[in-house]
């Protein structure tokens, strides 16, 4: 597997680059909107410097290591940041992570998340990754639908408490197969 981390990729909409602190208040919009954090482990963020320590303690911290994908969804048309696709739960073993992202309403049903992450598996592809997860909520059939259309296949269900939100959620697992 190849050692890389966060390379630039472009396509016909987006740029895909690492974070800075320049998009701390873009993420802000993104982070505290209850309706986008609804099917995320975390409450919304309450400030612009609550997301200024999550980038620099999970996000920037990734981009020390030898291998990560953690992205700025950039949107060409306006320069802006509106959203993010990125691979957690890294396993060097098993060359596999899993799939995650996150998009401003404004530009929810536009195609852009399926259009990002296909660009992101298409480089975890090409550096010899061997499989992608990705989870969704049953509650959140917009996420399963990305996941249909970027070719992930469903695998199983499963039930888990999230934390800190102290409630179960089942989720349905997808998987890509690279080999």
């Amino acid at each position: 597997m190849k050692k890389d981390n966060t390379p630039l990729i472009e396509t016909e909409r987006l740029i895909l680059r690492r974070f800075t602190d320049d998009d701390v208040a873009e993420m802000f919009l993104i982070y505290s909107d209850e309706e986008v954090n609804e099917f995320l482990p975390w409450f919304p963020f309450q400030s612009v410097e609550e997301t200024r320590e999550y980038l620099h303690n999970n996000i920037f911290a990734d981009y020390a290591k030898d291998i990560a994908y953690r992205y700025a969804v950039v949107y060409k048309q306006s320069n802006q940041v509106i959203g993010y696709v990125s691979l957690g739960g890294f396993d060097e073993r098993t060359a596999s992570g899993e799939l995650g992202y996150g998009l401003r309403k404004q530009f929810w049903g536009q195609g852009i998340i399926p259009e990002a992450s296909k660009a992101v598996l298409e480089k975890l592809k090409e550096n010899g990754f061997h499989f992608v997860t990705a989870t969704h909520d049953v509650n959140n059939p917009k996420s399963e639908k990305v996941m249909q259309k970027l070719g992930m296949t469903y695998r199983s269900s499963y039930d888990e408490m999230w934390q800190p939100k102290n409630f179960k959620v089942t989720f349905k697992l997808y998987r890509m197969d690279f080999q």
